[in-house]
């Protein structure tokens, strides 16, 4: 997908849509409960807007924070705030997971949330399970508002999910990536 999106990102984009409908529909760790994936009509998305591709290099000159997300099952995930992203569309914080084997994270959350899109907000980066389209937190990031997709916990509240804290949150709405899930409120 990496090579693909530096190359022709709309292209990227059509392939990341089919390979998440089929990830969501038919993966044994799909976050739809087994009942709601019978009839299951797809995920819906935005139309690729290739003005929403950035490569942004990420500004570190940021107070140190951490946020502690709690879970069902791990106990407590930790993220440090390793920097700021700056976007015409306003600033994101970037999140660097500090368990497992690290990695960076920035959710979204826009204007949509809570009826177009999911009230929580979206996912943006999360290199910990390879959603990121490349670059380094030490660098620049390639930021795709199109490819912004879903948290688990949009499908199944059983789901521990982190969400958009105030420094991932812009005040105006992205028409961007995955709507809210076909059945399911914004809430």
């Amino acid at each position: 997908m990496r090579a693909e999106s530096a190359t022709d990102p709309a292209q990227a984009h059509q392939g990341w849509v089919a390979g998440r409908d089929e990830l969501v529909r038919s993966h044994p760790a799909s976050p739809v409960p087994p009942e709601r994936r019978d009839g299951w009509a797809g995920l819906r998305h935005a139309p690729y807007d290739p003005g929403l591709r950035f490569e942004l290099p990420v500004d570190p000159d940021v107070e140190p924070q951490r946020l502690e997300v709690p879970t069902a099952t791990d106990g407590i995930v930790p993220f440090e705030l390793a920097g700021r992203l700056h976007l015409p569309l306003g600033d994101l914080d970037v999140w660097w997971l500090d368990s497992y084997g690290g990695g960076v994270f920035v959710p979204i959350k826009d204007a949509s949330a809570g009826r177009a899109t999911y009230g929580g907000g979206r996912y943006l980066l999360d290199t910990v399970k390879g959603a990121d389209l490349g670059g380094s937190v030490h660098d620049a990031l390639v930021v795709d508002l199109n490819f912004s997709y879903n948290p688990s916990c949009a499908y199944d509240p059983a789901w521990t999910c982190p969400l958009a804290p105030p420094g991932n949150t812009l005040g105006l709405e992205v028409v961007a990536g995955e709507f809210v899930p076909p059945g399911y409120s914004g809430d």
